[in-house]
């Protein structure tokens, strides 16, 4: 076990803190000192309804509160968080106004733009009168096949202001993929764009688009936002379509208005990865998704007013919903589509120093690969003004977490964050005056009673189980779509135990009260019926120079199940026997006998989805010569196609 933490808040950092403050208020309300972090955290699973509806007043909601903050609170699902309130969610995001900047755009080194507050409320508005033109309603789904434009951070909010439901995906999507989609949910408005920019490369999606639109039979207009300076001739070639230009040219800004919402009312349909069939409809609260994100990024995080709020990732991926709620901490958003290692790898560090970046949000494995490629920021970029690095998407290997404090800042809040599309946030993240130690999930975000549990449902004080939280929250989903009985919702989540979300991540309490994240459970090796998490075989195998990444299965074979691993390796390499020893002790060495596997094999890559987590189940059905229900929802879809039949697999 390690013997020192990487960092260690200062005294100065937490004085100033969000969260400091926020304590300091929750001791009134408790009506009892809360010392520390731990005491804050007892006390918000202890009392929901004054931890919940303290967040409401810290944050600022606007809104009406209205009288109960917690109905049938034991409950799961059933629990009714602030039922008798109202809000908007777009209201919430909108309450600054000025000439500073609201966003920040970065299309690869294409494209530079910027919008104060004033422009993001002038499009809002514009927007907002095109939607209700198209007779958009509260109710009404609203769907985007957009990069991560500043166009698109304002038809959500446009929609929302409305009451309609917003529905994202990014436009490398296949045909099948966004019918798969947004076929389910019968979207009113579809908006899209004329293309993007990838890896320096223009990329024409105007095929894809006459597949789709006319699939799409419920949509009644079809927006095109132009990004290549196509959008007319794309726009031309649809039914119901017009350039976003030409659609906002006869209105004038004005103010935008919003209409009060329950605060259980839909605001985002979101998607399950749908690797092992079609994607799962998950519908999200405007009211739960507030609250929950302003405790993340406010309290959490430590965002507010003055700050620049980044995070790496498309419109198909949770955390773009996550970014656009900084918006109401009163932050600027710097907003980046397209290749993060175009030109030369140093484009987001780049980004960071010359727009003064607060927080750079980013997965496990751009930071692995940025260590990898050789880059050191720390010597090359001024990151003076960053704070905080989260980090999600998978598991962050301990080497990472090293090769943050070397290679990009010393000083920094390394923050590896884990929870996902089905919360839309975190059931585990960073904690700002706790210490970062190397390998390490800091510990359970506010108000949510995260636990580790063994097939028994009994707590696992150690040793590794089932993440679970016992207690509702305000932003569990509201259900999924077409689900009317709830009854997908309930196997979803509570079926393995009664009552209790059970989240599918398969986790293990630290010595230091923060946890290991080892993998999805359903995606758990059983060799010997001993559960082996795949992150853990991986923390291992990619610390080794000659391979760049790894995917790891658990194959059927003689009665048991043996590890499978498969490799990419860098190019011009090929796997050897002393590669393939070298990478058996690695895992002995680094993990246990029991974690080894039976078979190595070298593959030119790995599928992984949209977002960029590895599809270990897809690769174990093509391995079993199962047939992969959804590969629209992968990213590289032919890249599993060399797992079929492999002759050392046969043996």
């Amino acid at each position: 076990m390690e013997t020192t933490p990487l960092w260690t808040p200062s005294e100065e950092r937490l004085r100033n803190h969000p969260m400091t403050r926020f304590r300091a208020e929750a001791s009134k309300r408790a009506n009892r000192p809360l010392a520390d972090y731990d005491a804050l955290y007892a006390w918000s699973i202890e009392d929901r309804a004054a931890f919940w509806d303290l967040v409401w007043d810290f944050c600022g909601v606007s809104g009406e509160k209205g009288e109960r903050r917690l109905v049938d609170g034991h409950r799961m699902p059933g629990a009714r968080f602030f039922p008798d309130a109202t809000l908007n969610f777009a209201d919430n995001l909108l309450r600054r106004h000025g000439a500073d900047d609201a966003i920040v755009f970065w299309g690869e080194d294409r494209v530079r733009r910027r919008l104060s507050w004033n422009d993001l409320h002038g499009l809002i508005s514009r927007l907002q009168q095109v939607l209700l033109k198209a007779g958009v309603a509260p109710g009404d789904r609203v769907a985007a096949m957009l990069p991560n434009l500043p166009e698109t951070i304002a038809l959500m909010l446009a929609a929302a202001s409305i009451g309609a439901v917003f529905s994202s995906c990014s436009p490398d999507f296949g045909p099948q993929g966004v019918l798969d989609r947004f076929g389910q949910i019968q979207p009113k408005v579809f908006v899209t764009c004329d293309g993007y920019y990838y890896g320096g490369k223009q990329m024409d999606i105007a095929p894809k688009l006459a597949e789709i639109v006319p699939a799409l039979t419920s949509v009644r207009l079809v927006l095109v936002v132009p990004y290549l300076g196509r959008a007319d001739a794309v726009a031309a070639g649809l039914a119901n379509a017009v350039s976003l230009d030409a659609a906002l040219a006869p209105f004038a800004a004005r103010p935008v208005e919003t209409t009060p919402m329950p605060f259980s009312h839909p605001l985002y349909i979101m998607f399950s990865s749908g690797t092992t069939g079609v994607p799962k409809c998950i519908v999200h609260s405007a009211g739960g998704t507030l609250l929950q994100h302003l405790k993340e990024i406010h309290l959490h995080c430590g965002i507010g007013e003055g700050d620049r709020l980044f995070y790496f990732t498309t419109c198909g991926w949770m955390m773009w919903n996550w970014l656009a709620s900084g918006l109401a901490t009163g932050a600027t958003l710097l907003l980046y589509d397209g290749s993060p290692f175009h030109p030369n790898g140093n484009i987001l560090f780049d980004y960071a120093d010359a727009e003064r970046m607060t927080l750079f949000g980013t997965s496990a494995k751009f930071i692995d690969s940025v260590a990898k490629a050789g880059l050191r920021p720390i010597e090359t970029h001024d990151l003076s003004s960053l704070t905080t690095m989260t980090s999600t998407g998978s598991p962050l290997a301990p080497e990472s977490f090293a090769f943050v404090y070397q290679g990009i800042k010393h000083d920094i809040h390394l923050a590896s964050i884990s929870g996902g599309t089905d919360i839309v946030s975190c059931f585990v993240l960073g904690i700002p005056d706790k210490p970062v130690w190397k390998g390490e999930i800091q510990g359970p975000g506010l108000g949510l009673a995260v636990d580790v549990w063994d097939d028994e449902g009994r707590h696992l004080g150690h040793g590794k189980g089932e993440l679970v939280c016992r207690r509702a929250f305000p932003s569990m989903p509201i259900g999924f779509w077409n689900d009317p009985e709830g009854a997908r919702y309930h196997a979803a989540y509570f079926e393995r135990f009664d009552n209790v979300w059970c989240h599918g991540d398969f986790a293990e309490w630290t010595e230091h009260g923060g946890l290991i994240i080892n993998g999805r459970s359903d995606a758990t090796l059983n060799p010997g019926g001993v559960r082996i998490g795949t992150a853990e075989i991986y923390n291992q195998v990619e610390q080794i120079p000659e391979v760049l990444e790894a995917l790891a299965i658990g194959q059927d074979w003689d009665n048991d199940v043996r590890v499978v691993l498969f490799v990419r390796l860098r190019q011009g390499l090929e796997l050897d026997e002393t590669l393939e020893k070298a990478i058996r002790t690695r895992i002995r060495n680094g993990c246990t006998p029991r974690h080894v596997p039976a078979r190595i094999v070298a593959v030119p890559d790995i599928p992984r989805t949209k977002s960029g987590k590895i599809v270990e189940l897809a690769v174990r059905e093509v391995v079993h010569r199962r047939p992969v229900k959804n590969i629209e929802a992968l990213a590289n879809p032919d890249a599993l196609t060399f797992f079929a039949d492999l002759p050392q697999l046969q043996s």
